[in-house]
């Protein structure tokens, strides 16, 4: 392995064991239930929104070290950009985990997210890695149909 690598591994794991983003939020926005049947993750993502900003975001929930660390590392990543900018990168995040982009300038956008770029080589862990990116994709996706 190469030294990125583990870089990349001591990110996940450190996201994972010690979460400042798993918490809750006072009055949050919008909340969306995410749950992957094959393995029994199940989080809940609550949503700040200030105007078009993505203000405040946090989890509950229990998982597997990658669903887990994959929640905490989106949170980072959209915090404080807005709906069209999180749209993108959950976008982009998705397209990685599938293999289909590797577009660096895109991928440059998913700043820490990058890190499960490798999954990708893991079938059994590619729902555990979205489950997160889905969950606020359809929180999005519902906020948007009112």
């Amino acid at each position: 392995m190469d030294e990125l690598t583990d870089v990349y591994n001591d990110l996940i794991m450190e996201h994972s064991m010690n979460s400042y983003n798993k918490k809750k939020i006072e009055n949050p926005t919008f909340c969306e239930m995410g749950h992957n049947p094959n393995c029994g993750d199940e989080i809940e993502i609550q949503l700040k929104l200030n105007d078009n900003i993505i203000e405040d975001m946090a989890f509950t929930g229990h998982g597997c070290a990658i669903s887990q660390a994959s929640t905490s590392i989106m949170i980072d990543t959209l915090k404080g950009k807005t709906i069209e900018e999180a749209r993108e990168i959950i976008s982009i995040f998705i397209h990685m985990i599938k293999r289909e982009t590797k577009n660096e300038d895109d991928l440059k956008k998913l700043e820490d997210a990058i890190a499960f770029k490798n999954v990708s080589n893991m079938p059994a862990r590619v729902k555990c890695a979205l489950l997160a990116w889905h969950t606020i994709e359809d929180l999005l996706n519902k906020q948007e149909k009112k």
